[in-house]
């Protein structure tokens, strides 16, 4: 874990990243946040300096919790968005904020949830990746990128915070596939009224923007911001407007958190 500011006067938050790319995805976004907030950079089990783990996700959630002050803000990205819906439901009255980018609270298709990913794509990266990590990687970066109006400009952003740290762990990512494909937490959504900020892509092919609708109407004090011409990745598309939005959020949580009774 980082922390890019000592000030203890902002607000904490946790960025939480995704699948397949470590904590320095989000190092521009983290420096841009550093005005607003404490920034907290997460390293998931067999991610850069966190040992590999066999917890499970329940676990891994509440694992990430204990690691984090009080009142702190989670911010997810994708699988890492999974992981901070997870962290609150687990423990709501620890949570000061939640910011899920590109998310949704099931990856996976069911009967009556179309707006995810078959399992035969979940099937064909965990063999995949089970015998040629990097190679699968950077296919992930260009799926994940298409329809992005800025998608060679993400690809090699993706492509240099990949090369910055060393691979994850196979088994840890293998581990994350099989959380995508098994995890769905719509049922137990409906309790939680903790005020919600929902950023995606207007074109993310990973997570349609039908999930994002969906949380926006299942989590009753959910914003949502649709970040035009973005893929899976809009903190890459739209760096400044993301910075602003999630800052804005923060300031706003921190504000709400003095006036509770």
């Amino acid at each position: 874990m980082s922390l890019t500011s000592p000030d203890l006067s902002k607000p904490n938050l946790a960025l939480i990243h995704g699948w397949g790319i470590g904590q320095a995805v989000w190092q521009p976004l983290a420096e841009a946040l550093a005005p607003y907030c404490r920034v907290h950079c997460i390293d998931l089990p067999g991610y850069g300096s966190a040992p590999p783990s066999q917890a499970s996700f329940k676990q891994t959630a509440q694992a990430m919790l204990d690691t984090l002050p009080e009142g702190t803000i989670l911010c997810g990205w994708s699988l890492g968005g999974l992981l901070a819906l997870q962290a609150t439901i687990l423990a709501p009255q620890r949570i000061n904020g939640l910011i899920l980018i590109g998310a949704s609270p099931s990856f996976t298709q069911h009967d009556n949830w179309l707006h995810a990913q078959t399992p035969t794509l979940l099937e064909t990266f965990t063999a995949a990746v089970s015998q040629d990590p990097a190679s699968t990687l950077q296919r992930f970066m260009a799926l994940l990128n298409q329809g992005d109006t800025k998608a060679r400009s993400a690809i090699r952003a993706l492509a240099q915070a990949l090369a910055t740290a060393p691979l994850a762990d196979t088994a840890s990512l293998v581990q994350g596939l099989g959380w995508l494909r098994d995890i769905d937490l719509r049922d137990q959504l409906a309790g939680l009224t903790l005020p919600a900020l929902l950023i995606h892509g207007e074109n993310d092919p990973l997570m349609p923007l039908a999930a994002a609708q969906w949380l926006q109407q299942t989590l009753n004090t959910a914003q949502l911001e649709i970040i035009p011409g973005a893929a899976h990745a809009p903190f890459i598309n739209a760096p400044e407007r993301i910075a602003k939005l999630i800052g804005d959020y923060c300031h706003a949580s921190a504000i709400n958190q003095t006036t509770r009774p």
